[in-house]
């Protein structure tokens, strides 16, 4: 019995020690965390400030030990906002370096690109830095995301907007692409539960600079609430183009326009635009201790104020960790996905909404909140809204690629 006993231990053993041998991405020493972000392009600076959120988190982990026994190794490429590069770093990152994962990979167009990719080497991707309903339908067994929708942030937050500020004309402003699109469909969405319609919308190329004739079409419209399909530059030139042509409707933008670039990049002219959000930006001078230490250490380690895309990128790996921490030793990506259709997370440093998963949920929470640019910092103004706290609260799915 006991002889038995030691065989069924030792084949047990083996089976855990084949199964890590063949997980690309792990080793008895390390996991490795692959990342796309913009280094060099449109949005260099979220990609940086997401990078550097990732390795500071990682390095914090591996100064400890790292997770059974494993430290994390964040491999990054540089696509440049372009889908057509997103698709060569993927290749790379899946096929070269063998990642076990893509963590926080930045933009839409971007992720949609490169998930084919990943998708045929049982590559999860985890928690991509967009806000697109794509990065969590149609159901997928690889997928998580952890961003409220783009759609649902302006669907929810701009009727709530409209009735408490007492506007009368709505506009929409939008990048013409998949990021662009969702919100304006999220404000059209929005508009509809209450009755009301945009009374005019206009788009733009992504990499535009020149606002002014879409300003001038707002503004002969009468518009005076601009839901902002738009991101950092796109966001200060058009609300720079309309201050100086004298057009001072209320701007709401979504989460991907809540950044400190906005305010330190646009100067005082940004005061006023309001923006959902989901995590809030950390200031030096936070009011809480625990954000004020933390966002000391990141300028020590990287020399420049953190931003709330630090915090993502923070954040990304810091799920990933107490994930892979209660898979076990043996880390596979089926082990993975068990787990990870398991959990709920709370965040008590950075306030944002809980959030869970299950093998059927694969968003794990649509609530933001709204922020305001005051005096040149963003200000939280709202508490969470969701699809719960609305009474419009059936889920739309993402329409069907054509």
């Amino acid at each position: 019995m006991k002889h038995k006993s030691t065989l069924a231990l030792a084949a047990l053993a083996l089976a855990a020690t084949t199964s890590i041998a063949d997980q690309q991405g792990v080793s008895k020493t390390e996991i490795l965390v692959g990342s796309i972000q913009d280094l060099s392009g449109p949005l260099a600076g979220y990609g940086k400030q997401l990078r550097n959120g990732m390795q500071l988190r990682a390095d914090e982990l591996n100064e400890q030990g790292g997770v059974h026994g494993r430290k994390i190794r964040v491999v990054v490429e540089d696509d440049g906002y372009d889908p057509k590069k997103s698709v060569l770093a993927a290749q790379k990152l899946v096929n070269q370096d063998k990642i076990f994962i893509m963590a926080g990979h930045l933009g839409t167009a971007q992720n949609l690109a490169a998930m084919p990719v990943q998708f045929e080497k049982n590559v999860v991707n985890l928690f991509p830095l967009t806000a697109a309903r794509e990065m969590y339908e149609p159901l997928h067994r690889l997928k998580y995301s952890f961003a409220a929708p783009y759609y649902d942030q302006i669907r929810i937050t701009l009727p709530k907007m409209v009735k408490d500020k007492g506007v009368k004309k709505v506009c929409s402003i939008y990048q013409d692409d998949d990021f662009g699109l969702e919100v304006h469909r999220g404000a059209e969405a929005g508009l509809k539960t209450i009755g009301m319609e945009l009374v005019e919308k206009t788009s733009f190329k992504r990499g535009a600079t020149d606002f002014s004739s879409q300003v001038a079409k707002m503004k002969a419209a009468g518009c005076d609430l601009v839901v902002l399909g738009t991101i950092i530059r796109e966001t200060i030139g058009t609300v720079g183009e309309s201050r100086k042509t004298g057009f001072n409707p209320i701007f709401l933008g979504s989460s991907a326009a809540y950044t400190d670039l906005i305010h330190k990049l646009g100067g005082k002219a940004m005061d006023g635009i309001y923006a959902t959000m989901t995590v809030a930006n950390p200031y030096l001078d936070d009011a809480s201790p625990a954000i004020r230490f933390w966002a000391a250490k990141y300028k020590t380690k990287y020399n420049e104020d953190p931003a709330v895309f630090s915090v993502y990128g923070y954040l990304v790996i810091d799920t990933f960790i107490s994930i892979v921490q209660k898979v076990g030793p043996n880390l596979t990506t089926d082990n993975f996905v068990k787990t990870m259709d398991t959990m709920s997370f709370t965040d008590p440093l950075f306030g944002s909404a809980p959030s869970s998963y299950t093998a059927t949920k694969r968003l794990g929470s649509d609530a933001s909140r709204l922020s305001q640019i005051q005096d040149g910092k963003w200000k939280v103004v709202s508490e969470y809204l969701s699809s719960a706290t609305v009474a419009d609260a059936t889920p739309v799915k993402a329409p069907a690629k054509k």
